[in-house]
């Protein structure tokens, strides 16, 4: 039977990024701040916090209420826990396993531990509630469930520490491979503990005399605690290594070094606070500063008036004395840009590749991976007036200029460069952003391999933008296109297509679009010009109104109300009439048809909207359609 659960247990967690199995992704990173920040944890559950509403963004809104009250945060693997001061959880991400489906009754909750894809909570009575996956057996609790004051949760296991000093593990015993790893298997005497810890595949236990028992699978050492194993004050887990805090404020590490994780560098004192990631190592100072070792060795500066740590799988968190939080690290999905304002937060958490931090006023804030949902954003999602989005990340333009960016940023294309503010409309590429000011200049960020962010002089007069995946267009008020990044003329290799080099005359463009490896634009008399990959437009190439590029296919929106496709995907669903929007996706398509109960103020051609084509020039907000609020004050009965 063990083996059956680990033949399918094996099958989820070599379930990889990129294809490529590695036993390294199948492990968690919920941190805990323990014993130190037991007292944070006390203090947070006492007080009474003011407004408590949760800020978030990166996807979805989902259908929980995350408005009010938070005292605690955990993260998981790919979802998150929320402990409020009624004594609820609210939990949100993946759910494949019911990891988010908190059991009745949902109260009476004092802390709250999220694994890799199961979650624990402790009650006021001392009784433990787990649900989730639960192959292993991580959500059996045995007998007595009472008694309980810690609790910690591991890959596939869980730990409970007692009123009376003891430890109760639960769950798989195994490893990966079906070998057996021993990490619910307590060494006698199981007795006078005072803090937990569960690793991927190994246990921690802090005793009251301050030595460190551990267990489990210790094939990098990990559960080799070093001499004198005395005098120790906290303990953390990695993945595959381990951190122990002295008494006098020095730290010992053991386990897997490959990345130097174990390699506290000097002076190794005045610390008061510990944690271990997947592959480094923090430790915070008594004088507010940390000290970061492994393959994430460097801190911000300034380095000062640190208060707390926490370390995701390549990412790290520190939040300062004045409520700001600083990250570093990896940020391939946005899990190091802290959202304005930066302010007023009391407690972080870093999850494998996203992050939380738990405001004054008791709301969360979530940034970083979002591709399961750990970081969905909660009602009232309100400002913006355009949105964007490519490849792994979202663009969205607020009511006052400013640019909001969230998702994949392996290529810094989240980074909005400063001022964030002025803007009139973006653009979305596959590893670049672009953002059209109200001066009619252009600012492009992140990735440039192929000079897409290199906006050529002068950079001013545009009205449009537009970014492929290796290049990028402006409109200029002249109706002529500038186009820069790959394709310039005389280049043939991949990427290069032409897709920058615009054919004369080189005038009278009103719109423009994208593709992959293409480029369109639509000019005053209705015709569309193509260049590029694939860029001969079908005829009879009149009477266009709207143009769309995807990857290998273009879209073109007709004065009557019809599309024409040409490229990978040329075919139009019937009837192919009534339509009044249209735009693509990658590899799909999409259109609106026309469908109007409202009349909105300003709305010259009916189309249910005011725009631009209700005006001789563009305009750069769409206002509200109507059919989505009809309390609109412009909105009539059409």
């Amino acid at each position: 039977m063990k083996l059956q659960i680990l033949n399918r247990l094996s099958k989820l967690v070599r379930r990889p990024y990129g294809g490529i199995a590695n036993p390294l992704y199948a492990t968690r990173y919920t941190l805990y701040a323990l014993f130190i920040f037991a007292l944070l944890a006390a203090f947070c559950a006492q007080t009474t916090f003011a407004d408590g509403s949760i800020i978030g963004w990166g996807g979805q809104v989902v259908g929980v209420d995350l408005s009010s009250g938070f005292i605690a945060i955990s993260t998981g693997h790919f979802h998150s826990l929320g402990l409020k001061q009624n004594g609820s959880i609210v939990a949100w991400g993946w759910n494949d396993h019911g990891q988010c489906n908190v059991p009745s009754p949902n109260s009476g909750f004092i802390a709250i531990a999220a694994g890799y894809r199961h979650s624990l909570g402790l009650k006021q009575d001392g009784s433990i509630v787990a649900w989730g996956m639960n192959l292993g057996g991580e959500c059996n609790i045995p007998s007595p469930n009472s008694g309980f004051i810690a609790i910690s949760a591991g890959h596939w296991h869980s730990l409970g520490l007692k009123q009376d000093g003891s430890i109760v593990a639960w769950g798989l015993d195994y490893d990966w491979d079906g070998n057996y790893s021993g990490q619910c298997n307590i060494p006698s005497p199981n007795s006078g503990f005072i803090a937990i810890a569960a690793g991927t595949l190994h246990s921690l236990g802090l005793k009251q005399d301050g030595s460190i028992v551990a267990w489990g699978w210790n094939n990098d050492g990990q559960c080799n605690i070093p001499s004198p194993n005395s005098s120790f004050i906290a303990v953390a887990a990695g993945t595959f290594h381990s951190l122990g805090l002295k008494q006098d404020g020095s730290i010992v590490a053991w386990g897997s070094n490959g990345y130097g994780q174990c390699n506290i560098p000097s002076p190794n004192s005045g610390f008061i606070a510990v944690a271990a990631g997947t592959r480094h190592s923090l430790g915070l100072k008594q004088d507010g500063s940390i000290v970061a070792w492994g393959d994430i060795s460097s801190v911000p500066s300034p380095n000062s008036g640190f208060i707390a740590i926490s370390a995701g799988r390549s990412h790290s968190l520190g939040l300062k004395q004045d409520g700001s939080i600083v990250a570093w690290g990896r940020n391939d999905y946005g899990q190091c840009n802290i959202p304005s304002p930066n302010s007023g937060f009391i407690a972080i958490a870093a999850g494998w590749a996203h992050s939380l931090g738990l405001k004054q006023n008791g709301s969360i804030v979530a940034w970083g991976d979002n591709g399961y949902g750990q970081c969905n954003i909660p009602s009232p999602n309100s400002g913006f007036i355009e949105i964007s989005a490519c490849g792994g990340h979202s663009l969205g333009l607020k009511q006052d200029g400013s640019i909001v960016a969230w998702g994949s940023n392996g290529y810094g294309q989240c980074n909005i460069p400063s001022p964030n503010s002025g803007f009139i409309a973006i653009s979305a590429g596959w590893g670049h952003s672009l953002g059209l000011k109200q001066d009619g200049s252009i600012v492009a960020w992140g990735s440039n391999d192929d000079g897409q962010c290199n906006i050529p002089s002068p950079n001013s007069g545009f009205i449009a933008i537009a970014a492929g995946e290796f290049h990028s267009l402006g409109l200029k008020q002249d109706g002529s296109i500038v186009a820069w990044g790959a394709g310039q003329p005389g280049q043939s290799d991949w990427p290069h297509y032409g897709q920058c080099n615009i054919p004369s005359p080189n005038s009278g463009f009103i719109a423009i679009a994208a593709g992959r490896v293409h480029s369109l634009g639509l000019k005053q008399d209705g015709s569309i010009v193509a260049w590029g990959y694939n860029s001969s437009v079908p005829s009879p190439n009149s009477g266009f109104i709207a143009i769309s590029a995807g990857w290998y296919h273009s879209l073109g929106l007709k004065q009557d109300g019809s599309i024409v496709a040409w490229g990978d995907i040329s075919s139009v669903p019937s009837p192919n009439s009534g339509f009044i929007a249209i735009a693509t996706g990658e590899l799909h398509s999409l259109a609106i048809k026309k469908g109007c109960q409202y009349k909105l103020t300003g709305d010259l051609n009916d189309d249910c909207r005011v725009d631009f084509y209700d005006f001789a020039s563009t305009a750069a907000n769409w206002l509200i359609d109507c059919n989505i609020d009809p309390t609109n004050p412009a909105c009539i009965p059409n």
